[in-house]
């Protein structure tokens, strides 16, 4: 009977894969996650990539119509990621300021600045009308130290540039225990494209409840 036992193979298998499972699901999970996040990541930057391109594309003036449309498409996009409930978009104008060359206060400002989502979260180049009067924007956007750092992005000459932030509260898929949520951003910056002014116009005559503003007011995912 002993020597049976010891020759025994049946279940064998089943027990090797009960001992290896956990070990083998961790891998698995994380494996899923990390792609997810990946995936997520890609989505956010191609979002403010489309952002940035279809404010720039507007020709001869900018409406609040226009910028609508811009905001519905993006809802639209980002429905599988629920991004009108969980993310954030920033859509600036960054202009010359006007201010002679040789005053200090010479730079760039921030024309027009509007918003979807529900994620409350604000620019990190300032608000709407942001260097019209000061060197807040110096040397354009993306430096830490405008007033000092001279790498910012700055739109052509005579031209002006669509700045579009997003920012993201990613909810991870599986690892929820091991991975709480992580904010992602992304920024891209597009010329503008055969527009004289830089005004946003509101031929339709939009309420405020309508416009996509950036103040706490109209904070939603529609």
């Amino acid at each position: 009977m002993a020597s049976r036992l010891l020759r025994e193979r049946t279940g064998l298998a089943m027990i090797e894969f009960a001992y290896a499972l956990p070990l083998l699901a961790t891998v698995g999970l994380a494996g899923t996650e990390a792609a997810n996040l990946a995936l997520v990541t890609l989505r956010i930057n191609q979002m403010a990539m489309l952002a940035a391109d279809n404010a720039a594309r507007v020709r001869i003036s900018m409406d609040e119509t226009d910028v609508n449309e811009v905001m519905v498409g993006l809802r639209f996009s980002g429905t599988g990621i629920k991004f009108g409930e969980r993310g954030r978009v920033i859509i600036s104008d960054i202009e010359s300021n006007g201010i002679a060359s040789g005053n200090s206060n010479a730079g760039y400002k921030i024309t027009w600045q509007r918003c979807f989502g529900a994620k409350n979260a604000v620019s990190a180049y300032g608000t709407e009308g942001t260097g019209a009067t000061n060197a807040a924007l110096k040397f354009g956007i993306g430096t830490r130290t405008p007033a000092t750092d001279t790498t910012g992005t700055i739109p052509i000459t005579a031209g002006a540039m669509i700045v579009a932030e997003v920012r993201y509260t990613y909810s991870p898929l599986v690892a929820g225990m091991f991975m709480g949520n992580r904010e992602l951003r992304a920024v891209q910056t597009f010329p503008v494209r055969d527009r004289a002014g830089q005004a946003l116009t509101n031929s339709t005559g939009m309420n405020d409840t309508a416009r996509r503003l950036c103040d706490a007011a109209h904070l939603g995912s529609t």
